[in-house]
């Protein structure tokens, strides 16, 4: 298997950028996730990398190759595409086995490998089938193993499962992360489903608009994200922002918003870049670190923030709520099922919110960069 370099690609259609000098690098055997909506130029960077598109600039290296120039056939990929484009007149075993048969491999070769593929992909007993009578699982199955049959330097893979339903497309997540670490595959993975990303990437690489704005592993993209875009595109549900000032006094400082206050430290607030930006600054705190306050526990609390329900989605072991504050902003909030004893559920009940400040984080409201993440546990023994 091999490396992937793409250096300073750059891609234009007419006068769109599609990928704006992209520099990426996938080492042996890692599984990467190109993550981002719609038109952020993630596809047309694996197409340029599997010989599909011709870049306007840049290089594109597979092991120690310069690969730019060459056709598909000569790089040495396979690649999986969202439809599985299986030939109707095929069986399934002629389908996996056609990148070996044009290829002029040996009737025993193409046998042993065939079956080595489907067994590791569960589908031996489909090798008689022809594609109309598979469901859709079993075909994309059936397209990955055409792809991997030929045991090629690198797999480019888009969108692969995003047309399948919600529960195949699960349990496809884990084949394939299953797959991919079985065969020791560099994989190179487009998608929109951040949930897809996260689960099964060594590394996420998120676009906007042909710019990569972060490339590392998932838990770091989660924990700190670089802006404001990778924090609310990863995610589920998304981060809630808020609109605030910074307000500070010789003890103390605060985040003010439209409709609460709370104190954050002092020592936090002034060694980051948050300080400069005090009058212009987006809170962002996820669902999960918004804790509803039980009434017993109202008393004892400072810095709760009123906030009334909007809607209410259970689901089963935990639920999610649209928790309006003041007259517009509306933010969610993810709870435990077991809150439901304590919390009112009607739309328009008065409910009280209490905002983990380990977990805050603080945007720059022009620019959306990320200008610092609370997690204050260097400032616990001063603040």
């Amino acid at each position: 298997m091999s490396e992937v370099r793409v250096c300073k690609l750059y891609k234009t259609f007419g006068e769109v950028i599609a990928v704006d000098h992209v520099n990426l690098t996938v080492n042996d055997r890692e599984f990467v996730c190109l993550l981002g909506p719609s038109g952020c130029g993630k596809t047309t960077t694996l197409r340029c990398i599997a010989g599909l598109e011709t870049p306007t600039s840049g290089d594109i290296y597979i092991g120690d190759r310069l690969v730019t120039g060459l056709r598909p056939k000569d790089r040495d990929i396979g690649m999986v595409f969202e439809r599985y484009a299986l030939y109707p007149h095929l069986t399934v075993f002629d389908n996996v086995g056609f990148p070996l048969m044009i290829r002029k491999h040996s009737p025993e070769t193409i046998k042993k490998k065939v079956h080595g593929v489907t067994a590791t992909l569960d589908i031996v007993p489909l090798l008689g089938r022809y594609p109309r009578q598979l469901s859709g699982g079993q075909m994309q199955r059936v397209g990955i193993g055409r792809a991997i049959v030929r045991e090629a330097s690198v797999y480019l893979m888009d969108e692969p499962i995003s047309h399948l339903d919600a529960k195949l497309r699960a349990h496809m997540r884990g084949e394939l992360k299953r797959l991919q670490r079985t065969i020791k595959s560099t994989t190179i993975y487009v998608t929109h489903d951040q949930l897809e990303a996260m689960s099964m990437a060594d590394r996420i690489a998120v676009l906007k608009e042909g710019v990569i704005q972060q490339y590392d592993r998932p838990d770091v993209i989660f924990d700190t994200p670089s802006n404001r875009f990778v924090a609310n595109f990863v995610g589920e549900p998304t981060m809630n922002f808020i609109e605030c000032t910074l307000k500070e006094s010789d003890t103390k400082a605060s985040l003010k918003a439209k409709s609460f206050e709370i104190s954050v430290p002092r020592e936090w607030v002034k060694s980051s870049k948050a300080w400069e930006k005090g009058d212009r600054l987006v809170l962002g705190i996820r669902p999960d670190h918004i804790r509803i306050v039980p009434p017993e526990e109202t008393r004892k609390k400072k810095d709760v923030i009123s906030g009334e329900v909007w809607v209410y989605q259970p689901l089963g072991t935990e639920d999610i709520y649209d928790i309006r504050l003041g007259d517009q902003q509306i933010i969610k909030v993810r709870a435990p099922a077991e809150q439901a004893r304590y919390v009112v559920h009607e739309m328009g009940k008065k409910t009280l919110l209490e905002f983990n400040k380990e977990r805050i984080y603080l945007f720059d409201r022009d620019t959306g960069e990320t200008l610092t993440q609370a997690q204050f546990t260097q400032n616990k023994g001063k603040s």
